[in-house]
C-alpha cells in the first residue's frame, strides 16, 4: 500500500513506545513498514528533491511532532522515550493521533511558529494534510517553479524564431559547453544552413563541435524530421547533435536515434525549460531558503 501521511504514522510510533523502554528511529521506521505492509519498492521511493527516503522522512516528521508534543522525549542520537504524557495518551485508546489532537497539550503551537506555519499550509491544500512539512516546502517550490517554466516555454513558443535559436544556445553554454556564449556558440540559422540553426564547442578546447537544430514547432515532432537533422548532420560531416522543440517528439522518433551510429539528443520544450530554470537562462533567483535539521552530535556528551 502507498506509504501513509505523517500524521497517520502518529500512533503506531506512540504505541512502539508504549512498553516505556528506548527506542531507536530505525525500529520506528521498521514498525511502520511491518504495520502497513510497505514493499521494498515503496520504502526505496524518495523525496522529489532525492535527499531522503519518503518511509524516513514521514516517520522522522510523526517523530518530531511526537516530541515536540511532550508525548516523546529525546534518549540521545535517533533514540526515543514515551513519557508520562505519552502514557496517558495511550491510556486513552485515540483511534488516532494528528495534528489537532496533539494541539490540545500546552505550548504545542508556539514551538518557533512551526506548526503555525503547518497549519496555514494545510489551509492552503487541504489535499496535502498527509504530507509532512518538508514534503509541503517542496510540493510548493515545485508549484511554483513548474508555473516559471510554463511561462518561460509560452514566451519562447511566441518568441521570433532567431530569439529562440539564440536562446537555445545560450541555454547549451550555460550546460557548460565550450565555455562563453562568443567563445563557444556561433549562430547559423538563416537561408542555407541546410537544416542546422548553430554550432557550439562541446568542451573548451573546441576538440569537437556539436551541431544543433532549433524548431518552435507546435505539432510533436515525428521520425522523419529526425531522420531529416540526422541528414543535414552528413552534410556538416558531423557526428554528433542536439535538436530542440518547444512541443514534443513521439516515441518513434526518440527510438530512432537510439539505433543510429550518430550521437543525436533530443530535447523537448518541457525539459528545455528545466534547463533554462537550473541553470538560470531567462530567470534570475528571486529568493532562496535553507532548511536546517538539530546536529544531534552537538548535543551528545563530550568524551
Amino acid at each position: 500500500m502507498p506509504i501513509p501521511g505523517f500524521q497517520t504514522l502518529m500512533l503506531p510510533v506512540l504505541k512502539l513506545a508504549g512498553d516505556g523502554h528506548t527506542h531507536t528511529s530505525i525500529e520506528a521506521i521498521e514498525q511502520v513498514a511491518t504495520q502497513f505492509a510497505i514493499t521494498a519498492e515503496e520504502r526505496a521511493v524518495m523525496l522529489p528533491s532525492g535527499r531522503s527516503p519518503l518511509l524516513y522522512n514521514r516517520t522522522h516528521w510523526a517523530l518530531t511532532y511526537l516530541r515536540h508534543a511532550e508525548l516523546l522525549q529525546s534518549e540521545g542520537r535517533g533514540k526515543f522515550r514515551i513519557t508520562e504524557r505519552g502514557l496517558g495518551v495511550l491510556k486513552q485508546n485515540p483511534k488516532t493521533i494528528d495534528r489537532h489532537f496533539l494541539a490540545q497539550f500546552p505550548g504545542f503551537d508556539v514551538h518557533g511558529g512551526w506548526t503555525t506555519v503547518t497549519s496555514e499550509m494545510e489551509t492552503l491544500a487541504p489535499a496535502q494534510a498527509s504530507l509532512s512539512p518538508e514534503e509541503l516546502l517542496e510540493a510548493t517550490h515545485a508549484q511554483l517553479r513548474g508555473e516559471v517554466e510554463s511561462e518561460l516555454l509560452e514566451r519562447l513558443r511566441n518568441g521570433h524564431p532567431t530569439f529562440f535559436e539564440k536562446a537555445v544556445l545560450d541555454v547549451l553554454v550555460g550546460m557548460g559547453y565550450g565555455g562563453s556564449r562568443l567563445d563557444a556558440a556561433k549562430h547559423l540559422g538563416g537561408t542555407g544552413d541546410e537544416g542546422l540553426d548553430g554550432v557550439i564547442n562541446e568542451d573548451r578546447l573546441g576538440l569537437d563541435k556539436v551541431y544543433v537544430q532549433a524548431k518552435r514547432y507546435k505539432a510533436t515532432v515525428g521520425r522523419p524530421d529526425v531522420q531529416s537533422f540526422a541528414g543535414s548532420l552528413d552534410g556538416a560531416h558531423a557526428r554528433k547533435g542536439i535538436m530542440i522543440t518547444t512541443s514534443a517528439f513521439s516515441p518513434d522518433a526518440r527510438v530512432f536515434v537510439g539505433k543510429i551510429e550518430k550521437t543525436i539528443v533530443l530535447i523537448d520544450g518541457p525539459q528545455l525549460a528545466s534547463y533554462m530554470v537550473q541553470y538560470e537562462i531567462g530567470v534570475h533567483r528571486k529568493a532562496e531558503y535553507r532548511l536546517y535539521r538539530i546536529d544531534d552530535d552537538f548535543f551528545e556528551p563530550g568524551e
